[in-house]
């Protein structure tokens, strides 16, 4: 894989995208994006609201998660942030932060307390409803963005299950997930390509490594963005999740990084690549 660096997290500058400013964004995006070596993506969502069984999570076998990942991205499909940090040959660092408006508490599905814990870190689903970018029009400007169907393109998220399937989701035009894990896998791979990696799946393998994203980039020396919008905004995650990445694959785990290619935390065995 192509080996460049990161810069100090906190230079990048998180660009948050509304209605205003939608089309200026994407037109910058689309000029970043045409020599892009590694995106990372978060999607913020409004929780899980679909169990779909009684079992303890951890029993739980790799087509009963997909089920219950299915069953609820088709049930809510109304994300509320898309967060995508992009680094591209030319040794830009842009992260971008969508702001969705199609979610209204008043009417929709959610968890309370998801809801609640985004709100205390920043994120405020009044402004998204009111300011926000239907996600319609993130479909139509992504689809011709050229980030899409690159094999060459190294995909980066976290505990990113739910992530992808948020935004193949997005990619196709709100379409119901595929029905099985399989199938789901393949569509990732048709769209991103064969390079996902997972950072929750590659910061398991360390014990002294922490749980949880900020956790890990703390415990690494990867301080926040020191303009993200929020705490809990997706881009500023999106930058946190690379710069893990990119600390874990330089100088970690090196040779060993083939093992964690196409895995998704939470979906496959250890021993399970696609």
């Amino acid at each position: 894989m192509p080996i460049m660096s990161l810069p100090m997290v906190v230079d990048v500058n998180i660009r948050p995208v509304w209605a205003s400013n939608f089309h200026f964004e994407l037109a910058f995006l689309k000029d970043v994006a045409v020599d892009a070596l590694y995106v990372a993506v978060n999607v913020q969502y409004p929780g899980v609201v679909v169990h779909r069984t009684d079992k303890h999570p951890n029993t739980l076998t790799m087509e009963e998660r997909y089920a219950a990942i299915k069953a609820n991205v088709d049930e809510l499909m109304k994300p509320l942030q898309v967060g995508i940090f992009i680094q591209n040959a030319r040794r830009q660092y842009v992260a971008w932060e969508f702001n969705l408006s199609d979610f209204d508490p008043a009417v929709d599905r959610h968890s309370i307390s998801s809801l609640n814990y985004l709100s205390h870190r920043g994120l405020h689903v009044a402004a998204l409803r009111r300011y926000g970018i239907p996600a319609a029009a993130l479909t139509q400007e992504l689809i011709s963005c050229s980030l899409f169907q690159r094999p060459e393109i190294f995909w980066i998220t976290y505990a990113g299950a739910y992530h992808v399937a948020y935004l193949i989701k997005i990619i196709t035009g709100g379409a119901q997930l595929p029905g099985s894990i399989a199938e789901f896998l393949n569509t990732a791979r048709q769209l991103l390509g064969p390079n996902i990696y997972d950072v929750a799946r590659m910061a398991a393998k360390f014990v002294d490594l922490p749980v949880g994203l900020e956790q890990i980039a703390k415990h690494l020396g990867i301080m926040p963005p020191t303009w993200s919008p929020a705490l809990a905004g997706a881009g500023g995650t999106a930058v946190r999740i690379l710069g893990v990445f990119m600390i874990l694959r330089d100088f970690r785990l090196d040779s060993d990084m083939i093992a964690y290619k196409g895995l998704l935390q939470g979906l496959q065995s250890a021993c399970h690549r696609t």
